[in-house]
């Protein structure tokens, strides 16, 4: 499945569409193939201010479209650098709730040119929803995305 899906988003990005519809599509379309990926959506740095800020999502809203650097999950990673997995998000002291169905969550940075300058988030209703393959594959996303957000010279 994971590769097949990789193909499918490798395609839609030579198509070049828009960034924001492109983001856009990409947080649908693993969102609606994944049956364990309950919420998806890519946040991007807002440096200045310390901050990441939703750009795109599929899945319920949430409240937490500005998260501080240090905050949750997504909030540790923008310090870190590196990809996150919660099997149990209530063993997480610094946990962010954006819903009280959520059960495990992983967070994958997106680097530019060597730089972290946002990440994708994953929300599942389901404990320990993800392995090495998730965490390979969502690695991979943002290598596809990042690739086309050099080329289109998107603005964050």
């Amino acid at each position: 499945m994971y590769k097949s899906l990789l193909e499918h988003i490798a395609q839609r990005l030579y198509q070049n569409p828009e960034p924001q519809e492109l983001l856009e599509w990409v947080c649908a379309e693993i969102q609606q193939k994944l049956s364990a990926y309950d919420w998806v959506g890519f946040y991007f740095h807002k440096p200045e201010k310390k901050e990441l800020h939703l750009k795109a999502f599929a899945g319920k809203p949430t409240d937490h479209t500005v998260i501080p650097f240090g905050k949750g999950i997504c909030g540790q990673v923008a310090l870190s650098n590196q990809n996150f997995v919660v099997d149990d998000v209530s063993e997480q002291d610094n946990y962010i709730a954006c819903s009280i169905n959520v059960k495990s969550e992983i967070v994958v940075p997106l680097f530019l040119e060597g730089k972290n300058v946002g990440q994708i988030d994953i929300d599942s209703n389901t404990s320990r929803a993800f392995d090495d393959k998730d965490e390979a594959f969502l690695v991979e996303v943002n290598r596809l995305v990042a690739a086309y957000l050099l080329r289109s010279e998107m603005n964050f």
